[in-house]
């Protein structure tokens, strides 16, 4: 009996790398794309990452999903292109990460545990400013 996938339905379908795995892609040139909130990303980030918030507000309202991030991923990576994709652990890059699948994108990686995980991985202070 076929039902409605959502996006939290196709989790075990999204590509996730993990914080190493990450961390050998950065080093070989490719892109990190945090979708975290503008302030958040200010007050730590990876290195060479670039922000495409996924969400333009977060209010006890609700969230206010950025009509533009589609489009704002693509201005920056090629649907061919291989990419990361993080948030803060790894919730929101899935929902980003599903959104850049449905749309096209063909080797965008979720890192998985978000960028919690990348500082742990390097044990880091975060504060990796460019």
């Amino acid at each position: 009996m076929a039902s409605a996938v959502t996006s939290s339905d196709q989790k075990q379908d999204i590509p996730t790398i993990d914080a190493d795995q990450a961390r050998s892609l950065l080093s070989s040139g490719k892109h990190y794309i945090d979708v975290r909130m503008p302030e958040d990303f200010d007050k730590g980030h990876a290195a060479g990452a670039r922000n495409v918030p996924y969400y333009l507000s977060v209010t006890p309202q609700g969230k206010e999903k950025n009509p533009l991030f589609v489009e704002e991923v693509a201005a920056l990576c090629a649907k061919d292109e291989s990419f990361i994709v993080a948030c803060n652990t790894g919730n929101r890059s899935r929902f980003a990460t599903t959104d850049l699948l449905n749309a096209g994108f063909k080797n965008v990686k979720n890192l998985g545990g978000g960028y919690q995980s990348f500082l742990r991985s390097a044990n880091q202070q975060p504060a990796q400013q460019e």
